[in-house]
């Protein structure tokens, strides 16, 4: 059995404590790596998504400018003509 209050054990529990130290350090590294890609995934579906949401405020205005069809005549539409029939 080996003298804890000798040089070599000394040498040996820092060792074992820096070994500890490198293993904490790879696992951070690792979970960092992981964070970075899901942020990464992230961005990219938030770019998507705003690209989504352009193209369908573009469509809107373009049905709210877009005249209204009644059979074959073209009018524009406006609230007044759509009263209800009791005014």
């Amino acid at each position: 059995m080996e003298n804890p209050n000798t040089p070599q054990a000394a040498r040996g529990a820092a060792a074992a404590a820096g070994n500890d130290t490198d293993q904490r350090l790879t696992e951070l590294e690792i979970k960092a790596s992981f964070a970075e890609d899901l942020l990464d995934q992230l961005d990219k579906v938030i770019v998507r998504q705003q690209q989504q949401i352009d193209a369908l405020l573009r469509e809107v205005a373009d049905l709210k400018a877009a005249p209204v069809r009644d059979g074959d005549i073209t009018t524009s539409r406006s609230l007044r003509d759509e009263l209800p029939p009791h005014f």
